[in-house]
């Protein structure tokens, strides 16, 4: 009785062990693609926002069409720089622009007719931008 204890013990090992080598084999199979990960960290100098002007509607002086500014550093139009203008309301706001800068990078231009921006409830701007 007692060796066939040690049979079915020797037997449940050796499965034991087939499975387990079974298992690495497929493991060892998996291959994973390299990447790169990791953190940093570097100075945000900020940009100088200057010479705001509201350019105002012919037709409808309350619509302001769009807003120009200067901006310091430049930031090139030929760089993958963005600025977004988000301009606070008095209420039901804020509204959000995407603006264009000239050849030189140093004036910024924002669309304000989509949604209308309007004089009246205009109570704030905000700029952000990255180069």
């Amino acid at each position: 009785m007692a060796s066939f204890s040690l049979l079915r013990l020797g037997v449940a090992v050796v499965a034991a062990a087939a499975v387990a080598g079974g298992a690495y084999a497929f493991t060892a199979a998996n291959t994973v693609p390299s990447t790169n990960a990791g953190a940093g960290s570097g100075t945000v100098s900020g940009y100088t926002v200057t010479n705001l002007h509201y350019s105002l509607n012919a037709t409808t002086p309350a619509n302001i069409d769009s807003l120009t500014f200067n901006v310091s550093p430049v930031i090139p139009s030929t760089s993958s720089g963005k600025v977004i203008v988000q301009a606070s309301l008095s209420s039901g706001g804020p509204n959000t622009y995407t603006c264009t800068t000239n050849t030189a990078g140093d004036t910024v231009t924002c669309a304000t007719t989509s949604p209308q921006l309007t004089a009246d409830k205009l109570s704030s701007v905000t700029v952000v931008a990255a180069q």
